[in-house]
């Protein structure tokens, strides 16, 4: 007998197509549709290299970078303490990539009408690869406003900011063409009370914005350890002040900054989180002297805005992997996708994706014309409002998507484990939900012309009378001042969820528009798969579908 002829008990038979090489760009129609809408038609070629580069070898890298996570290195092998964290090179291809093609520095360095959007867009789709690399990325992009408040300190350090050149070597900025920063902010007495911080900084002459000090304490989160600079914050005589601390001095040596240890993180893995120390670390003055929180808040501003970006890319590509699982796969001899209780938490999942981007991406619009009142206030408002819905809903909506495929969307070989790991960090990063919503409040509550901006912004209900109900909901909601505090997150809620239904409604796309506004503003269920009767959940899956497979 034989046995060989018993060696391959059967055949692979029911399985999904590989997405490996799919151009990201050109299977999302809603990321194309909104891109353009909000003014970034002019780099639609541009975004489509990107979505090709995000699908194949980034995507590839993602994995390898995430299987081989950061190393730190205290001391060399002569015992010289070196202070080094190592990546595979992976992680490097991720990074080089991103600042070659302007993730870090398109909106600065061509400030056109929709350069935001564009850049929203292809970090939309490098997040979707690996987002791990964000971290550093989006404080690079993010530490331009705040450096700008300095003009001495960013004449020197602006040019290699916004270059398009990435250089991970651990040497001083003189000898590289481009650098990346980071931030080191809170610290374990504190946390997102900054104000609490204890780290103290010594002018070496003269004091006040620009000058030199330096910094003992210590960071309880140091993002991005390996950048050439950290935007971080030190009380002086006149209270928290924002300083600039760059990991070599003028000289090329070492500067006193010192990594404890790496954070063993619940996801991120393939980012360096940390906690160091400044034993009189040399750092320079940015801003005004005791406004240290309004300065680096120019920093954390965008970096909220991205949190949005990313979000909204983590739960794409979870959808993105459910919908293509269940165009192909069959249960009972029929797809998964023309089964009608699979219909429904598909086309739920679709819409969550796609309201999450077409706020995120108005965002981008308003951020691209801070020139407009209306528009800075708005952007005021929803960066708060944005980052916390937003933030808060990927877990859920990652998970659901992961349950559309079974135990292959549990197992490591799959991309859905790795997304709903890094889900939690966007909405606890840069200020957990209550800071988000408490900052709702204060926005609207001390800054003339923001609630005005978001009513005008609501209108009056676009000709849905549900959406007019809503928003006159709404209005009364902010004229009861009672227990506002603890109201904070269903007003949030509130708003994020009238902004969403009316971009939505305001696009045209009935199917969707109509979909969104009856679960999300009527009588739905608490979780995904429960649309009401009646929609054209059909359509709303073929959208959000890769196509051609």
């Amino acid at each position: 007998m034989n046995l060989h002829q018993f060696a391959e008990t059967h055949e692979v038979t029911n399985q999904p197509p590989s997405l490996d090489g799919t151009n990201l760009y050109r299977i999302d129609l809603p990321l194309q549709e909104w891109a353009r809408r909000f003014g970034a038609a002019w780099a639609d070629a541009r975004i489509d290299a990107y979505g090709a580069l995000a699908g194949g070898p980034l995507m590839e890298a993602g994995f390898l970078a995430n299987q081989n996570k950061p190393v730190f290195t205290s001391h060399d092998r002569y015992g010289h303490r070196i202070d080094l964290v190592e990546f595979h090179p992976a992680y490097h291809e991720l990074m080089r990539t991103a600042v070659e093609h302007g993730l870090t520095s398109l909106p600065w360095t061509d400030p056109q009408s929709g350069a935001h959007v564009a850049r929203a867009a292809m970090s939309y789709l490098h997040s979707q690869a690996e987002a791990g690399s964000g971290c550093p990325l989006t404080m690079t992009f993010a530490s331009v406003p705040a450096l700008r408040l300095q003009p001495d300190i960013a004449k020197q350090w602006l040019p290699k900011i916004l270059a398009t050149a990435y250089d991970p070597r651990n040497v001083g900025m003189a000898h590289k063409a481009g650098v990346t920063i980071g931030m080191a902010m809170t610290e374990k007495q504190g946390g997102t009370d900054v104000r609490a911080n204890t780290t103290k900084a010594y002018p070496v002459g003269a004091a006040g914005p620009g000058q030199a000090y330096e910094l003992v304490g210590h960071k309880w989160f140091c993002s991005a350890p390996m950048c050439d600079a950290f935007l971080t914050l030190a009380q002086t005589d006149k209270g928290l002040t924002c300083f600039l601390l760059p990991r070599h001095r003028p000289d090329d040596t070492r500067n006193q900054f010192y990594i404890q240890r790496l954070k063993n993180k619940l996801g991120n893995w393939s980012n360096a989180s940390s906690e160091v120390e400044f034993r009189g670390a040399l750092a320079w003055m940015i801003g005004e002297e005791g406004r240290g929180v309004p300065t680096i808040i120019e920093m954390v501003a965008m970096t909220r805005f991205d949190c949005m970006v990313g979000s909204s890319a983590l739960m794409r590509q979870a959808l993105t992997q459910a919908s293509h699982h269940c165009a192909h796969r069959k249960v009972g001899g029929k797809l998964l996708s023309e089964q009608p209780l699979m219909q429904n938490v598909l086309a739920d999942l679709a819409l969550e994706s796609e309201a999450a981007l077409a706020l995120s991406l108005r965002m981008g619009r308003a951020l691209d014309h801070l020139d407009d009142t209306r528009e800075a206030k708005f952007a005021r408002l929803v960066t708060a409002v944005g980052k916390y819905w937003i933030c808060k809903r990927a877990p859920a909506m990652i998970n659901e998507a992961a349950e559309c495929m079974g135990g292959a969307g549990y197992v490591e070989d799959s991309i859905l484990p790795r997304l709903y790991r890094e889900a939690p960090v966007n909405s606890t990063w840069e200020g957990s939900g209550n800071v988000q919503c408490l900052d709702v409040l204060r926005a609207l509550s001390k800054e003339p012309g923001v609630l005005d901006a978001l009513f005008s912004e609501l209108g009056d209900g676009h000709g849905d009378k549900r959406l007019a109900e809503h928003i006159s909901q709404l209005q009364a909601a902010f004229k009861d001042t009672d227990d506002i505090q603890y109201r904070a997150r269903q007003l949030t809620e509130d708003i994020a969820l009238g902004l969403q239904a009316k971009l939505l409604l305001e696009a045209g796309n009935a199917s969707v528009s109509d979909a969104f506004i009856a679960s999300r503003l009527g009588t739905a269920g608490r979780v995904y798969g429960t649309l009401p009767r009646g929609l054209d959940v059909e359509a709303i899956v073929a959208r959000s579908t890769p196509q051609g497979f």
